[in-house]
């Protein structure tokens, strides 16, 4: 699990071919890596990888084809910029929300325009994600947990505050950018608990009900 608070910019070093698939070698950046073992998750662009081998200045992580295939780590490039963020510990301070790590769908960058010192962007998410997204909400992009502004039809609105512009890889996006989206975890548990509701429990939890309790809108 990880918090969406990203941690370092770091960048892609090569790209190994192993196997039929890739293995990516990340120069780690400002990443702390003093207490990072074999086994551990780093999330790169929001994407968990597992730590295959590393030193003081890099790691590297097999990608599999269904991950390179389902989001925009195919996009990169030696010399890429990617967010980086270790997996959560218990003690972790929860300054952004709960973040799997495992990539629900790709939007695109629709706008980029400047408010004052913070940025506007709009990006488009697919039709099948648009129901997770919710004013006010929590929205994980490129594994950066972000407030959501606006909804309007499957346009989600952001603003991005100088801190993250200068610390995340949102600094590179520009229109038609794709980003790996991850949609807040309660909507999808709330999703699974009304669908599977069987006759006794409506009664009890419903979609009135959660409407009054703030849940949905």
């Amino acid at each position: 699990m990880f918090t969406g608070i990203i941690e370092a910019l770091g960048s892609v070093k090569r790209l190994e071919p192993v196997g039929g698939d890739l293995r990516f070698v990340i120069d780690s950046g400002d990443l702390d890596m003093s207490d990072v073992q074999i086994g551990d998750s780093i999330a790169v662009n929001g994407v968990c990888l597992t730590v295959i081998a590393f030193d003081s200045t890099s790691f590297s992580a097999d990608v599999s084809n269904e991950t390179i295939s389902l989001t925009s780590l195919k996009a990169l490039s030696a010399g890429s910029s990617v967010n980086l963020e270790k997996a959560m510990l218990p003690t972790t301070r929860m300054g952004g929300h709960l973040v799997s790590g495992h990539v629900d769908g790709l939007g695109t960058v629709v706008s980029k325009s400047g408010d004052a010192r913070s940025i506007r962007l709009e990006i488009e998410v697919p039709a099948e994600l648009k129901k997770y997204i919710a004013v006010k909400g929590s929205i994980c992009i490129d594994g950066t947990s972000l407030t959501v502004n606006s909804v309007d039809d499957r346009i989600v609105g952001l603003n991005i505050v100088p801190h993250t512009q200068e610390r995340t890889v949102i600094q590179h996006y520009s229109k038609g950018t794709r980003v790996n989206l991850e949609v807040d975890l309660v909507a999808r548990y709330l999703e699974a608990l009304l669908l599977n509701m069987d006759d006794s429990d409506k009664g009890r939890i419903n979609m009135d009900l959660l409407t009054r309790a703030g849940f949905v809108k």
